[in-house]
């Protein structure tokens, strides 16, 4: 996993409440168990019509957000089903941070566990955020993660709370195999003295 650090990028404005996860990626791309490929389907029944097209007024089929790194959306982003393809499909799109007023619980953790950074801030906040995000891609938001801030492009900035074993996690890119990696060498030890101790085993 990508260490998370320093962002600075293409903020992507979706004002809409309550996007679930079928919205994220439709249910008819779930067949895949890899992580990448997804990004293509990304929103995909609002991307495009039915013969497959874009459709030029969806936000991410403009020319000034095609490379988006953040979006800032409404409340509840990621409910509905959970599905881990929604943030695979995120993170295959170029998404590495997602603001929003709150999130589903399960959304939420997936999203830390595939290096992306969902920032939780108060609608007031969220509401610059996205007037900021509406100015296309002259105006990049930057997102520190070890100072905890989003600032905008404008010079305006706002702390975020992030819990700090899941903040240490990003910050060294570290998902449950890199953690499980970490202690190798006790594990190592432990299965040699097993080895010892019990060799019918």
């Amino acid at each position: 996993m990508d260490k998370f650090e320093k962002l600075s990028g293409i903020a992507a404005p979706m004002p809409l409440i309550n996007i679930d996860t079928d919205m994220i990626i439709p249910k008819q791309f779930l067949k895949t168990i890899k992580r990448s490929g997804l990004g293509v389907n990304l929103f995909d029944e609002m991307r495009y019509d039915d013969n497959g097209n874009e459709i030029p007024d969806f936000v991410l089929n403009k020319p000034a957000y095609r490379e988006a790194e953040i979006i800032v959306a409404g409340d509840n982003f990621g409910c509905g089903s959970s599905r881990e393809h929604a943030p695979w499909a995120i993170k295959d799109f170029g998404i590495k941070c997602v603001i929003a007023p709150s999130f589903a619980d399960i959304f939420f953790n997936n999203c830390f566990k595939n290096g992306i950074l969902p920032i939780v801030l108060p609608q007031e906040q969220v509401d610059v955020l996205m007037k900021d995000a509406e100015k296309g891609a002259n105006a990049r938001m930057e997102i520190d993660l070890e100072a905890q801030t989003v600032t905008t492009s404008d010079g305006e900035t706002f702390a975020f709370e992030v819990d700090a074993f899941r903040k240490h996690c990003l910050l060294n890119g570290l998902d449950d195999i890199g953690l499980t990696l970490e202690k190798k060498p006790a594990i190592e030890s432990y299965e040699s003295e097993a080895a010892q101790a019990r060799p019918w085993v």
